[in-house]
């Protein structure tokens, strides 16, 4: 039997979703609001740069949301410490470009790190553990992610990163969930010019941007 492409966990009527920005929102909030679930809006993205960029993204986020009724939340902007968080993280032996094996990865190996590369995975980390704690202040079991929606964005690092936030944060479930399917890529696309939303052209940070 087909499994449907998107599956809702037991008991989730309330859902704490991190949205990177206004379009890879959208058509997750549609689906979600058609299907029973509320979602919570969380824009946690201190890895934007510069901060005009940061702005500019929240402020459609927050436009979006709050347009359809939705509470929405503005995380703390802190660069300088998402910055620092990148460096702090351990993950053991790391393989740079050039296939030299070393313990830890140094500055330059992260800003140089390509795209889906140990720089993103370390940053769906340090982000989705804060979406995790807010989820538990917040009194809601399950935290999810519109980073899970960009082809640009490896899925599996998402997910990783979304189970050591459970696992970091008692009483949260990550929604592990490919929001590419049940056609939603392609309604991402048409809502982004109903709503005329800003469309960014790079992920976030500086080292995305160059």
């Amino acid at each position: 039997m087909k499994q449907p492409a998107i599956i809702i966990p037991e008991g989730c009527r309330e859902v704490l979703l991190h949205a990177c920005c206004a379009p890879c929102s959208s058509a997750i909030v549609e689906w979600m609001l058609a299907n029973g679930v509320r979602p919570t809006i969380f824009y946690y993205n201190p890895n934007i740069f510069p901060r005009e960029e940061y702005e500019i993204r929240k402020n459609e986020s927050k436009r979006h949301a709050e347009g359809l009724g939705l509470t929405w939340i503005d995380g703390d902007y802190n660069h300088e410490q998402w910055l620092e968080g990148l460096m702090s993280q351990r993950d053991g032996s790391f393989v740079t470009s050039a296939g030299d094996v070393t313990k830890e990865p140094s500055l330059c190996d992260i800003q140089q790190a390509p795209e889906r590369g140990i720089r993103c995975e370390r940053c769906f980390v340090y982000r989705l553990k804060v979406v995790a704690q807010k989820a538990k202040e917040l009194g809601l079991r399950y935290f999810a992610t519109t980073l899970a929606s960009s082809r640009w964005k490896s899925l599996e690092q998402i997910n990783r990163a979304g189970h050591l936030a459970e696992q970091a944060v008692e009483g949260t479930t990550f929604w592990d969930q490919n929001w590419r399917r049940g056609g939603l890529q392609e309604r991402r696309n048409q809502l982004l010019k109903e709503f005329n939303f800003y469309n960014q052209q790079y992920c976030g940070c500086e080292f995305s941007k160059s």
